[in-house]
Parts: structure tokens; C-alpha cells; sequence
């Protein structure tokens, strides 16, 4: 189905990431997941391109362009001609608008040029390992020490772990208030800041997902993001984007398989015919195709919405849940079509069904979503109780 919501330039630009994708990262892909990380040198090759946060201001390198479409153009096309690995867009449109809509001027003076000419690699730490989606149960402290914070604590499941330049870390500043959490912004190389073992996934081998450990790391005050103790807000401040640039990968990857499925139905024969001719291959195949225009459409909308200023929380869950939910049937019933050779690491299919396992699960469950969605519609046991 034609997809409304381009331009002109929003295609041009397309084609310039696209080009991008297959000449510096398609190439590598199987070295990457062979390493368990992509080189640090794409995020670089990817800022020289000015596929780096294209909506930072210029004076920080940035094409000032505040058009989420353009990077809704580059999450696609990493997903279908780069490497799901390359996590770019954790780079680009979660944690950069942490430090360039909560940073004071100098933190942005100080972080964004590097951050936008991909020098400075980005991550987020969030989850612990006794918690996993329920942030008011972090455990990770940061004490005020006067000129410095003091922060204390573990952090697991972090992309970017390995890579990472900066991460901004959240941590209770006051034990007694349950959501009195702060953003505090770790570099590499500060005294006890140490990585633990690059994770071994069931899928996205190509992505550095590791431990971090933080002893009496002396974070200065200058490194605080906001206000040290309105972390909380700042978190689900952030989390309908965030819950959005999800959706899009997720349905990238879903239209990508469909792409790859279609073309092995027509050329895989069975019984002395190719078979896609046959007619539960046909309607297999029509059915995920309407599906994912369905969720196209609305997901295009999420990012309509976006832009105006006007996403709603629900929404954006909305747009996980049901985009990650249909990335892992799409996958089922692709490696299905497949056959044995679904099953073989060699055919693409097979690796992204392994991909797209995590997907209802990482930035929040599928259950979570509902939760979110289902609070919105007054169905809260707190108030109907």
C-alpha cells in the first residue's frame, strides 16, 4: 500500500541512507555477528554522512532538521539493507534527546559535537538485574557528596555496553522517596566504572549488550541531568518515543521477512510447482500483507503525531505492542514457508527469527503495553476498587 506521509526529500534522503547501509554496513554483517559487535568506526562514517541525529542544531553539527520522519527513514532502511545490530537509533532517538532537552547549554557544548559526529557512542542504564520494566524498584544510589555524586550500583542487558562513550545512568537519590531517581551522565574512563561480560543473546549477536558496574564512581555535579531528583518524569517523558522507534524496527524487519519470504515462494518447487502457487501459501502471504499495511498506516500516524507534539503514551504502546506481536508471527510463518531451510543459520530468515524474539520484551513487555493501554481506558483497579 502506498504509504502517504514522504516527500520529495524525505525519498531523496532515502536513497542516500540506503546507499549508505549497503556500502558500510551490509558488507560486514556477518563479521559483526561473528565479533559480537559492529566497529566503532560506522558511528563516525554514519555522522560524516549526516545520518547522525539529523534534528540537532547545526552549531553541534546537526542538520536542525526537527522532521522525525528523516529518522524514522534511517531506523527502515538499517533494518532492511544494514544490520539490526547497528543500534543507531538507541543513538539517535533515545539517549541524545536525553542530554539535548534536559542538558543545560554547557552540557550540550561540552557533549553534542562528538555525540553528533559519532566520536561520542551512546547508551542508556535503566535496567538492574533484580528488576526489569518496574524503574520505581531501581536499586542503583547516587549520594550527594557536595561538589560530586556518588554512585553505586549494577546495571545489565545495556546496549551499546561495550561501545559506549557516555552513559546516562539512572539511580535513586533519595531511599526514602520511591520515585526519587536521578539521570547522571557516566564517561568513559571515570574511576570505577567498569564493564562486565559482553552478553551471549539468542539473537542480535551483532549488538555489544553488556554488565555495567559502577564503585564510588565520583560523578561531578556537572554531569547531572536536570533535576537529580525528577529522574522518574524524565523517564516516562521520553518513553512514548522511545516506545515508537521500536515500532518502526519492528515493522521494518516484519516487511523486510515478508520481501525475502515472497521472493523464496516463487522460486522454492514443490510437487513440480513453485509453492507460492499453492493456495495456503497465497493466502499466508495475503493475510501478512494486509496486516502489515494496517500497521503501517498506523504507525506513520504515531510519527504524524510526533512531530505535532501530540503522541499520547497509549498510543505509542499501542504501536509496540502491536507491531511486536505481528514481527513474531510475520517471522513464524515466514521461516514456516521456508521449510528446513528456515531452520538454517545460513538463510537470512532464520537469523531474524531469532532477532525478533526480544522484541516483546524490550522496552517494555507486551504486557506492560497493555497495562499502559488499559489504564488509559479508566480500567485501574485503584480507582474501580
Amino acid at each position: 500500500m502506498k504509504r502517504l506521509i514522504f516527500e520529495a526529500e524525505h525519498e531523496q534522503f532515502r536513497e542516500s541512507v540506503i546507499k549508505f547501509m549497503q556500502a558500510e554496513v551490509a558488507p560486514h554483517v556477518d563479521r559483526f555477528r561473528e565479533e559480537g559487535i559492529v566497529d566503532r568506526e560506522l558511528f563516525l562514517k554514519a555522522g560524516a554522512q549526516g545520518l547522525i541525529c539529523t534534528w540537532a542544531d547545526e552549531k553541534y553539527g546537526g542538520a536542525g532538521i526537527d522532521d522525525f520522519r528523516f529518522e524514522q527513514i534511517i531506523i527502515e532502511e538499517n533494518m532492511r539493507h544494514g544490520d539490526i545490530g547497528f543500534y543507531i537509533n538507541l543513538h539517535n532517538d533515545l539517549v541524545a534527546p536525553y542530554i539535548a532537552k534536559l542538558g543545560t547549554d554547557e552540557q550540550k557544548d561540552r557533549w553534542m559535537p562528538g555525540i553528533v559526529s559519532g566520536e561520542k557512542i551512546l547508551a542508556v542504564a535503566m535496567t538492574e538485574p533484580s528488576t526489569g520494566s518496574d524503574l520505581a524498584g531501581i536499586r542503583t544510589r547516587a549520594e550527594d557528596k557536595g561538589d560530586h555524586w556518588l554512585l553505586n550500583g549494577a546495571k545489565t542487558y545495556i546496549s551499546n555496553g561495550i561501545l559506549s562513550d557516555l552513559v546516562v545512568v539512572a539511580a535513586r537519590t533519595d531511599p526514602d522517596v520511591k520515585h526519587s531517581l536521578g539521570l547522571f551522565v557516566v564517561e568513559r574512563g571515570m574511576e570505577g566504572f567498569e564493564r562486565g561480560r559482553k552478553l551471549d543473546k539468542m539473537g542480535l549477536k551483532s549488538q555489544d549488550t553488556a554488565e555495567l558496574f559502577f564503585n564510588d564512581v565520583k560523578v561531578p555535579k556537572a554531569n547531572v541531568l536536570g533535576d537529580p531528583g525528577q529522574g522518574f518524569g524524565y523517564l516516562a517523558r521520553f518513553l512514548a518515543q522511545e516506545r515508537l522507534v521500536a515500532a518502526i524496527g519492528f515493522l521494518a524487519t516484519a516487511q523486510t521477512a515478508f520481501d525475502i519470504t515472497l521472493d523464496f515462494v516463487k522460486e522454492r518447487r514443490a510437487f513440480g510447482k513453485p509453492i507460492g502457487a499453492f493456495q495456503n501459501t497465497r493466502f499466508k502471504m495475503a493475510t501478512i500483507r494486509a496486516e502489515l499495511d494496517m500497521a503501517q498506516t498506523y504507525v506513520d500516524q504515531c510519527v504524524l503525531l510526533l512531530n505535532a507534539g501530540e503522541l499520547k503514551a497509549e498510543d505509542a504502546s499501542a504501536a509496540k505492542l502491536l507491531t511486536s506481536e505481528l514481527e513474531g508471527r510475520v517471522m513464524d510463518e515466514c521461516v514456516q514457508l521456508h521449510g528446513g531451510a528456515g531452520y538454517m543459520n545460513e538463510y537470512r530468515i532464520c537469523r531474524m527469527y531469532a532477532d525478533a524474539r526480544i522484541s516483546r520484551i524490550f522496552a517494555g513487555t507486551s504486557e506492560i503495553m497493555r497495562e499502559i493501554i488499559g489504564r488509559s481506558l479508566g480500567l485501574d483497579e485503584r480507582k474501580l476498587s
